[in-house]
C-alpha cells in the first residue's frame, strides 16, 4: 500500500493557510508574536517531513499550532513573564524623571562653578539680590556701595550664568 499524495504542493498549502493562522495567533498573542509563530509552525511541519505523508495537513498544522502556544505559555510561565501588550491610545508615556533630575544636578554644578569663579564682591551681591531678596538700593545701603555699582556687579554676574549655562547646554 502506498502513502497517500497530498492534493497541493506544501507552498499552495502556505499560501492557503497563513491567513487563517495569522489571525488566530494574533487573537491569542497579539500582531507582534503571530508573524513569528505561524512561521513556527509551518517550520515545524515541513523539518517533520509529515506533510508528504499527511491525509489532513490542517489538521495537522492546527495540533502544532496548539502545542506552540502550550509550550509559548510554559515557557512565560517559567520565566516569570506576564505579557501586557502596549496599547498607546490607553498607556501614557513616563516622562524622563531621572533624566531631568541628572540634568538639574549638572546645570546647578555649572551655576556653583560660575557662582565660584565671580570675585568675591560680585558674588555676595548677586546672592544678596537673588538669595536675600534684597533690592538695588538695600544692597547699596548695606555695603556701601552706590547702586550704579550694585547694578555693574549683578550685569557681570548675570553675563557669567550666562556663558556657564551656554557652555553646559
Amino acid at each position: 500500500m502506498t502513502a497517500p499524495v497530498p492534493a497541493v504542493s506544501f507552498d499552495a498549502f502556505y499560501r492557503a493557510q497563513h491567513n487563517r493562522f495569522y489571525h488566530f495567533f494574533r487573537r491569542k498573542v497579539g500582531r507582534d508574536a503571530a508573524t513569528d509563530l505561524v512561521q513556527e509552525i509551518f517550520t515545524r511541519m515541513l523539518r517533520g517531513g509529515a506533510f508528504d505523508r499527511l491525509e489532513n495537513p490542517q489538521a495537522y498544522l492546527w495540533r502544532i499550532a496548539h502545542n506552540v502556544l502550550i509550550e509559548r505559555a510554559r515557557t512565560w510561565h517559567r520565566k516569570g513573564c506576564v505579557l501586557s501588550p502596549l496599547d498607546e491610545a490607553r498607556d501614557a508615556a513616563v516622562p524622563p524623571e531621572q533624566e531631568w533630575r541628572i540634568e538639574a544636578i549638572e546645570l546647578r554644578r555649572a551655576y556653583r562653578r560660575a557662582l565660584l569663579a565671580m570675585p568675591r564682591r560680585t558674588r555676595r551681591i548677586f546672592l544678596m539680590h537673588r538669595l536675600k531678596g534684597l533690592s538695588y538700593r538695600e544692597i547699596s545701603v548695606e555695603l556701601g556701595v552706590g547702586e550704579k555699582g550694585v547694578e555693574y556687579h549683578m550685569m557681570r554676574a548675570l553675563a557669567r550664568c550666562r556663558r556657564a549655562f551656554a557652555r553646559w547646554e
